[in-house]
């Protein structure tokens, strides 16, 4: 079946995260693939709280803009040396649906190149033992969006400059750099070649079933740009007013890391928000919203927990272990 190919034609991260957002929520059949470039950006996750992923000093004499994607996982740097590519599809068996489903075309279109690419872990693409690619992704309607990094030629000590360290992710007691752990997918080709060249060379292996490529009429562009404007260059959005929490508690566990902030009063939670790098596929602010006034006992969170799909807003994070850190 042909593939539906869209360009967004522009490498400003607000307009593309908006466009990626539009697509998925209004075409609703067939299969569509984006490929895409943000000029200098830091893109975080969906549940990360900005302030502790960027090197602000940084990001602000380097002029990289920061924006929060509506996908979970963790903080990533783009640069025009990274290709981004974007899956929207119907979801099928959601039972079924594994981040290989859309990473193993990607590995293959990279053999296909001559680099050897493998899917590891909960979201990376590696080549030679280095991460190339970060993924992530969103459901919604029986729809998915699944969209990754592609380092081709990025910069690393940009990468290292732009985002935070987490130790935590680290077994040694002082922190690998960021340089030791990316690679570029240039350095691993048989022959050299641009950014330009190996973006065509991976649509034509991402579209060998057929392409129709698409445009997006007056009407829906406009209201790509208003969606840019009033949500993805928001301040709220990105970086987002919440309150003072008296309570901070941090696991990490393999399906990534889980911290939960809270107010408390009389042992029932008042208020309450979850961060980390989890691969969420939707947001959680109607648990959110459940958890007001459950008191703080083992089995009045499972019950409540219980009414909400784990996998969708924790990735591979369990109900127990969201109660375990909840309880600290």
């Amino acid at each position: 079946m042909p593939v539906h190919y869209l360009e967004t034609g522009s490498v400003d991260p607000c307009y593309n995260l908006a466009l990626e957002q539009y697509v998925l929520e209004h075409f609703r059949e067939g299969d569509w693939l984006l490929l895409w470039q943000n000029a200098n950006t830091v893109v975080i996750g969906l549940n990360q709280n900005t302030a502790e992923e960027i090197n602000a000093a940084f990001v602000e004499k380097h002029g990289v803009t920061v924006v929060r994607r509506m996908t979970g996982g963790g903080a990533v740097y783009h640069d025009l040396g990274n290709l981004n590519y974007s899956f929207i599809c119907d979801v099928g068996n959601a039972e079924e649906l594994t981040i290989r489903r859309f990473t193993d075309p990607v590995c293959r279109a990279l053999a296909a190149m001559g680099v050897d690419a493998e899917t590891s872990g909960r979201n990376d693409i590696l080549v030679g033992g280095k991460k190339v690619s970060g993924v992530a992704q969103r459901i919604t309607n029986g729809r998915i969006l699944h969209h990754g990094t592609l380092l081709f030629d990025s910069d690393p000590a940009m990468i290292e400059g732009a985002l935070k360290a987490d130790p935590a992710k680290f077994r040694s007691k002082s922190a690998k750099s960021v340089r030791s752990r990316v690679g570029n997918i240039r350095d691993y080709l048989p022959a050299d070649a641009d950014l330009a060249q190996f973006r065509e060379r991976l649509l034509r292996e991402l579209t060998q079933d057929g392409m129709l490529r698409e445009t997006l009429t007056d009407e829906e562009l406009a209201a790509v740009r208003k969606l840019a404007e009033e949500k993805y260059r928001s301040w709220e959005w990105t970086y987002g007013r919440s309150p003072d929490f008296e309570m901070k508690n941090r696991r990490r566990f393999p399906g990534g890391t889980l911290e939960v902030r809270m107010n408390t009063h009389e042992g029932r939670i008042q208020e309450i928000a979850f961060y980390g790098d989890y691969m969420a596929a939707a947001p959680n602010t109607a648990l959110c919203e459940a958890l007001r006034d459950v008191p703080l006992t083992r089995q009045a969170l499972a019950e409540t927990l219980a009414g909400f799909d784990i996998g969708a807003l924790f990735g591979a994070i369990t109900a127990k272990e969201i109660t375990e850190t909840i309880l600290g």
